[in-house]
């Protein structure tokens, strides 16, 4: 009976913890809006997008039934998740101007998916049990877990230097913590010390990309102001140059 309260539970808090971690996925969409309506990724890092990439294809290894069984909500968040880093990365190398830079990216992201191609069939070959698998498997997905939630620390170095947090979608931090508290959760019911370790490690990094938004929020907001009245100044002086040189006025020598 209490067994099968705490599936119950568990099957609820997944459920969930699936749909917080589409939310987490699809909120670098304002981020991609703006990049495609400017048409250059300006200063946002593609660090968040590689480092998902690489944790959902791991932890749909892990999730599979041969390497973790009764894992079936971990496999469709992140099939799904993969899905959609592969067309943020897209987008980014698309309009992403710096050449080296978009060469870069791509040689990262072919580099972790032959890197997964690999651990798969490793594993999959050369351990003979679930528990095994799920060990090896589970070890590396804690490493990569913790990378994706600490891959904004790049741009929390940048928000400190410039007192502005521009660059650092804050719908994006927030559903970090909100996946990293549901996953946690899960992995206490009943306990998996695979998911729970990055996940509880993922919402403290979270936890502290909140509170830097809130320190500088409104820094950055005077910050846009002043970047915005020095470009109108910049416009309005263009025009008065523009009106004083009069054609009519000018003399040619004859």
């Amino acid at each position: 009976m209490v067994s099968h309260l705490v599936r119950t539970i568990r099957n609820v808090v997944g459920i969930t913890g699936n749909v917080i971690s589409l939310f987490l996925f699809l909120s670098p969409v304002p981020t991609f809006v703006r990049i495609w309506k400017k048409g250059s990724v300006e200063q946002y890092s593609p660090v968040p997008y590689l480092a998902t990439l690489i944790n959902c294809m791991v932890w749909v290894i892990y999730g599979l039934p041969m390497v973790h069984p009764d894992s079936t909500l971990v496999i469709t968040i992140n099939g799904a998740g993969t899905a959609i880093e592969l067309v943020y990365l897209t987008l980014f190398l698309i309009f992403c101007h710096d050449k080296k830079k978009r060469l870069k990216v791509l040689l990262i992201a072919l580099v972790e998916v032959v890197f997964m191609a690999l651990v798969a069939a490793l594993v999959l070959t050369l351990a003979h049990t679930t528990e095994r698998r799920s060990m090896v498997v589970g070890i590396i997905a804690i490493l990569f877990n913790i990378m994706m939630y600490a891959s904004p620390l790049s741009v929390m170095k940048l928000v400190i230097s410039t007192k502005s947090v521009e660059y650092m979608p804050f719908f994006l931090s927030l559903a970090s913590f909100a996946n990293g508290v549901a996953w946690t959760t899960y992995a206490f019911l009943p306990f998996d010390p695979f998911i729970a370790v990055p996940n509880g490690l993922g919402t403290l990094f979270s936890l502290a990309q909140l509170l830097l938004y809130a320190t500088y929020y409104e820094s950055t907001k005077r910050i846009i102001a002043a970047r915005k009245e020095t470009k109108m100044e910049v416009n309005l002086s263009e025009v008065v140059v523009n009106g004083n040189h009069d054609p009519k006025k000018t003399t040619r020598a004859t």
